[in-house]
């Protein structure tokens, strides 16, 4: 099995946060969602849980950040078009979040983001194949 990456985010509001991420385009995993927290799928081997503020002490014993104020962490997703990349952040905008950046264009490169309903920044990028360079 391939490693897969669970990335956990402490939410105020779980149910406003899916009607959120949900009008996005992401779908949930029923199987790890209660009232507590769900499991957003972002691929095959990406997901987010979203935790409401309870549930996020229980895996911590540091204060929770306010992601309005501070920034702990990005979120960066890749996106296979400079076109997908708008549409996503305009969904976000649609259903609430906010942008903090004009898109930024470095030719082998085109990104922008947006923040969710709690503040967490989530960058997203499209990049061009022959620009990778992994190795």
């Amino acid at each position: 099995m391939s490693t897969q990456i669970f990335v956990n985010l402490p939410v105020k509001n779980l149910n406003q946060s899916i009607e959120f991420f949900t009008q996005l385009g992401f779908q949930f995993n029923s199987q790890f969602t209660d009232e507590t927290a769900t499991c957003m799928i972002v691929s095959e081997s990406i997901f987010v849980m979203l935790l409401t503020h309870e549930k996020f002490k229980m895996f911590t014993p540091k204060e929770i950040c306010d992601a309005t104020k501070s920034t702990e962490v990005l979120v960066c997703l890749s996106f296979d078009s400079r076109e997908q990349v708008d549409e996503m952040v305009r969904l976000a905008v649609t259903a609430g979040g906010t942008t903090y950046n004009e898109p930024q264009d470095h030719g082998f490169m085109y990104g922008h983001g947006f923040a969710d309903l709690d503040g967490h920044i989530w960058e997203i990028i499209y990049m061009e194949p022959s620009a990778i360079n992994l190795g």
